[in-house]
């Protein structure tokens, strides 16, 4: 397994199943720690958390405990915000199971935190902790009490924090076990985010994700087998590229070649070709169908269009008799796809020459769509001879890997990557990348603005543009990288203010990249 050189493996970044977390919990045990001392490490450290967030505070809080150690880690929270001055309360809708959590709940009862005989009123504007079933859940609860919590979201009154996991959420999938889960404001993971708080299906309830560390070594870390980064924009800041000497030339900075377009989809032309240059690549050519060529100088100067196709049929462009007339090695990377249409023995005429390409191919849209109407299929990324990176959605995953996407999205982009050996990136709110190592990056810190039309063009030229930069460097290019570009981009999307439109924030991105290079060379 390769090392993880960006972002740093420790409880900020990794992610885990729970099972994972278990296991490391109960080293800890074997070890001497006791469990005693990890339930109040946890209580303590969380309480702390929530002091420093003062604004919470000034209308009391209600801890539910759950029946398990979830509800132990509540009732230590709770203690600890009594102890401090704070006006709190229990609710304990479930007969208690651990014996440990039984003994706190007496203890706070014994200090005098008052324990509700009936639920809370969610009309009041409290902050209310969920520590009902954490990283153990896998099953539903009563829906009593997700509706009392859901109303007291809804109405707005008061915050919500989970404790490890909102109660209804799986904690490996991020499904609901119900047609409902507690909506919460903040999630507090414990130890290590668990995979479930970050995907898509999960965002609506799990509100802002904080970890909270408790003490996990770094040998334990590092022996964690199949690793799950999780990237938030916090990490912008130790982002680091690639970049070839100060003096180097233009054709020493990086070359790429795009294809993309058609009659149908001029747009996607434009925004691809937008993206490449916003990554301030030494040269950026492209194929472009003739329509889009003779104007193209009028909103990019920079870019060579190295030669035109046809698009007579609805969009679907014939790309092959020009393709072939090129010889591209002379090219780092080379980006196909946006808005070509889905000429499917257009893409069979031009499998040959793509494959025998030895720099980085990026396949995204109509490409993929194209490769999932061949003879061949996803066999074509087995006979590749280069590197291969893939950028779908959703939709374009299933119909290429119709095999693979039975699972969750995150394993089922790790199952493509280790079968084909390539690098996904599996676009959604909270954006997937993965390798042929068992590594994983995922986003979760997103913008709001991720879900916009030509958001997907202008990164897949973005990535053409900086995986190029970056060869040109020298280094051997990892997916780790294709993981810091898609963070650019997501970051991008959220600092933009002037609009949300993919042409505003690829001007965006360029200023954002300019500042990355200039910390680096400073």
């Amino acid at each position: 397994m390769k090392e993880i050189h960006w972002p740093k493996i420790d409880s900020n970044h990794l992610a885990v199943y729970p099972k994972q977390m278990v296991d490391l919990e109960r080293e800890m045990f074997l070890r001497g720690m006791p469990e005693e001392s990890l339930m109040e490490k946890v209580g303590i450290k969380i309480s702390s958390w929530i002091v420093g967030q003062k604004d919470l505070l000034i209308n009391g809080v209600v801890v539910v405990i759950g029946p398990g150690n979830n509800g132990g880690d509540g009732a230590v929270i709770a203690r600890e915000l009594f102890l401090k001055g704070i006006v709190t309360k229990v609710w304990v809708p479930f007969p208690i199971k651990k014996t440990l959590t039984s003994k706190h709940l007496d203890y706070i009862t014994f200090l005098g935190v008052e324990k509700l005989t009936s639920p809370p009123d969610p009309r009041k504007n409290d902050l209310w902790i969920d520590a009902i079933l954490g990283n153990n859940q896998d099953r539903s609860v009563n829906d009593e009490i997700v509706r009392i919590f859901n109303k007291k979201s809804k109405i707005n009154k008061g915050i919500i924090i989970s404790i490890d996991v909102p109660t209804g959420i799986c904690p490996s999938s991020g499904t609901l076990f119900a047609k409902d889960a507690i909506t919460s404001e903040i999630t507090l993971s414990v130890g290590l985010k668990k995979i479930g708080i970050l995907q898509d299906v999960a965002k609506p309830f799990v509100g802002k994700i904080h970890n909270i560390d408790i003490g996990l070594s770094e040998k334990q870390l590092k022996n964690i087998k199949t690793r799950i980064m999780s990237l938030s924009y916090k990490d912008i800041k130790s982002l680091n590229l690639s970049l070839p000497p100060k003096n180097a030339s233009k054709y020493k900075r990086g070359k790429t070649l795009i294809i993309v377009g058609s009659s149908k989809y001029p747009g996607a032309a434009m925004l691809s070709i937008q993206g490449a240059l916003s990554s301030g690549i030494g040269s950026v050519k492209a194929l472009l169908p003739k329509e889009i060529s003779k104007s193209i100088w009028q909103c990019a100067p920079e870019l060579v269009v190295l030669g035109e196709f046809d698009g007579p049929n609805q969009g679907n462009a014939v790309i092959n008799r020009t393709l072939n007339e090129l010889d591209l090695e002379d090219f780092d990377s080379i980006m196909l796809g946006p808005g070509i249409g889905l000429n499917s023995s257009d893409w069979e005429k031009s499998e040959e020459k793509l494959k025998s390409y030895g720099g980085l191919l990026i396949l995204d849209a109509d490409a993929l769509n194209r490769i999932a109407r061949s003879k061949a299929k996803s066999k074509f990324f087995s006979e590749r001879n280069g590197k291969t990176w893939i950028t779908p959605h959703l939709g374009e995953f299933g119909r290429l890997f119709p095999e693979f996407a039975v699972t969750t999205p995150l394993e089922s982009a790790l199952s493509v990557a280790s079968q084909f050996d390539i690098g996904v990136l599996l676009k959604g709110a909270n954006s997937i990348i993965a390798d042929n190592e068992k590594n994983v990056w995922q986003i979760y810190d997103s913008s709001f603005t991720s879900a916009r039309a030509g958001l997907g063009d202008l990164l897949s030229g973005f990535v053409a543009g900086m995986s190029a930069l970056e060869i040109s460097s020298g280094v051997d290019l990892r997916t780790e990288s294709l993981s810091k570009y898609a963070l650019l981009h997501s970051y991008a999307g959220y600092k933009c203010k002037v609009g949300s439109s993919a042409s505003d924030i690829g001007k965006k991105l360029a200023k954002i990249v300019k500042k990355v290079k200039t910390r680096q060379m400073s």
